[in-house]
């Protein structure tokens, strides 16, 4: 079983950068066939986690780390990646798995860095960024993210600036530390790990922070962070291969917001 999980995370961290890219690559090489017939979830050793059981076995990281949920919610949404799988293990099917893996392996010895992270992205987050022209993509950006900013700025109690263009525009240093304290609050590595991942795909750990407390739905926040490109197809059209590239990344981010909310659920 050790040998077609670390299949898994090899696919994983080939299409952590370009999903597109590297489905393609992965297509090249066959996936590793479904070695197992049953999938449960059961409460792990320690009563106040659960496990993932492969026939039985139970489930852990390349790094034989054993995956032990927080809740059982979270384990089922994992164990039903495993179950959807037809004859073969195909990673890119497996985002919530291939997160987990990154949480327990990366993100839990080493939280306050990632934390620290999320903090330096609110130092150039894409919410502070505007266009200046036309006015039509100006009004966009305002409708979607002008309310986001201001709601971010009450419930951290900053006033993060916003900027014409893209030239580099240094947030209050109180700002900054009122995030920060904000973000403190997330030290479960899973969530912290979601976080990370929803920051990275839409280019904002504040639409991130709205998603994690419920603020916008995950689908709203994938349309807020594409605000320019949309702008962009409605002018010029759509091109092929970045609508799938677009595509393979909100399965990630669809995933990574899943994940963060099944590990507060009861």
């Amino acid at each position: 079983m050790r040998d077609q999980l670390e299949s898994i995370e090899q696919g994983s961290r080939q299409l952590d950068t370009d999903p597109t890219q590297k489905a393609r690559e992965q297509m090249r090489r066959p996936l590793p066939k479904r070695f197992y017939k049953e999938v449960t979830v059961e409460e792990a050793d320690d009563v106040s986690a659960y496990a993932i059981l492969l026939d039985g076995r139970t489930v852990k990281t390349p790094g034989r780390k054993v995956l032990a949920f927080p809740t059982r919610a979270l384990a089922e949404l994992i164990a039903a990646e495993f179950a959807s799988q037809k004859d073969v293990l195909d990673p890119a099917a497996m985002p919530a798995f291939r997160l987990a893996n990154s949480a327990v392996e990366a993100v839990a010895d080493n939280a306050e860095a990632v934390a620290g992270d999320l903090v330096r992205f609110a130092g150039s987050d894409l919410l502070c960024y505007r266009a200046e022209g036309p006015a039509g993509l100006v009004a966009n950006q305002q409708e979607k993210w002008d309310p986001l900013l201001a709601w971010i700025c009450e419930e951290t109690g900053g006033a993060f600036i916003t900027t014409g263009g893209i030239v580099y525009a240094e947030q209050p240093e109180e700002a900054l530390a009122g995030f920060a304290r904000y973000v403190g609050r997330y030290r479960d590595a899973f969530q912290l790990a979601a976080m990370h991942s929803m920051t990275t795909l839409t280019g904002s750990v504040f639409l991130a922070v709205a998603v994690a407390e419920g603020r916008i739905t995950p689908e709203d926040a994938w349309t807020a962070a594409h605000v320019d490109e949309d702008w962009n197809i409605a002018q010029w059209g759509e091109d092929f291969e970045a609508k799938r590239m677009r595509e393979a990344r909100w399965t990630e981010m669809k995933a990574a917001a899943e994940l963060f909310h099944a590990v507060r659920a009861s």
